[in-house]
């Protein structure tokens, strides 16, 4: 569902292609579909933000922040958590 004319994002949008080896939707659901699994864009959009929801529900308890299914979507969401995330799981196994 493409968003309401004249809708802004507070604070932009994001996608997983825009951190470093990220690929589009279309391409993670292209990929998948190669590898037996079938998916559309659309899919592989829910199942990124699902997974968000999973990493931002134990950090909405521990602020004290809403548990509400729109809530932890709104996180989600947001490119600064996505890149957060994004920059925590790269440094994983990274020595400094």
């Amino acid at each position: 569902m493409p968003m309401p004319k004249g809708h802004v994002a507070l604070h932009g949008y994001a996608t997983n292609k825009s951190f470093d080896g990220g690929h589009d939707y279309r391409t993670i659901a292209e990929k998948m579909t190669a590898t037996g699994n079938k998916m559309n864009h659309a899919t592989a959009r829910n199942i990124f933000i699902s997974a968000l929801c999973k990493i931002a529900k134990p950090i909405h308890v521990l602020h004290g922040i809403s548990l509400a299914e729109d809530c932890l979507k709104k996180t989600a969401r947001d490119p600064r958590f996505q890149s957060g995330v994004a920059e925590i799981i790269g440094s994983i196994g990274k020595v400094k």
